[in-house]
């Protein structure tokens, strides 16, 4: 556990690109960085309109808009959070506005902790998009096909394993960690022949996250 709250902690605060995730990295250190600067003291919407802003002008600068045009034919589903849609044999593509989160680096947080616990169906983030005028991300991910129904035992059992505690209903809790791990329901986590894929995730550092193991 030492080792992954390092790990993470290098992740989340470190300023070099992580693999394949360096266009995701490098805004997720834009925003902490201007967070640092602007944001301390803001009320929630305020700070995420004026976040909103800088990070549309820190698009431009990068060429971090996503151009090409998301077709509602190949719409799939969508849920509180974000919409889907099909991009290739093996992918789909996410449209997030980031609604969960109180601010556009919690996203990027998220997506970073995603991509760390489970590779298999990590994140590409292809760029912004804005869409009935608002601000939106999109990402790509790997299309999982499932065999069975979740059964969210098994997932309660994988992640107490893993130091993730049950808090209420779908949530959990990795205290030495400092995460709060969210939303875990049967259409966020698949079932393929006994294995999980978690393909929708929240993730939330808590104050503990900062503290060296």
């Amino acid at each position: 556990m030492k080792n992954a709250k390092d790990e993470l902690q290098n992740i989340i605060l470190g300023d070099e690109s992580v693999g394949r995730t360096s266009k995701l990295k490098k805004t997720q250190s834009f925003l902490r960085a201007n967070a640092k600067s602007s944001f301390k003291f803001e009320k929630q919407q305020q700070l995420k309109s004026k976040e909103a802003t800088a990070l549309i002008a820190f698009a431009e600068k990068e060429s971090l808009f996503y151009k090409p045009e998301i077709q509602d034919i190949d719409f799939i589903s969508e849920g509180a959070e974000q919409k889907v849609y099909h991009f290739d044999d093996s992918h789909v593509i996410k449209t997030n506005a980031g609604i969960f989160y109180e601010t556009w680096l919690d996203y990027f947080n998220s997506l970073l902790i995603h991509n760390y616990f489970f590779p298999a169906t990590a994140y590409t983030f292809l760029g912004f998009k804005e869409i009935n005028g608002i601000l939106n991300s999109v990402v790509m991910q790997e299309f999982i096909l499932t065999s069975e129904t979740t059964d969210l035992n098994t997932v309660k059992d994988f992640l107490s394993y893993n130091g993730f505690l049950n808090k209420r209903n779908n949530d959990y809790c990795n205290a030495e960690l400092g995460l709060i791990f969210e939303d875990l329901h049967d259409e966020n986590v698949l079932s393929n022949n006994g294995i999980l894929f978690f393909i929708d995730t929240v993730f939330y550092i808590t104050p503990n996250f900062y503290r060296h193991p």
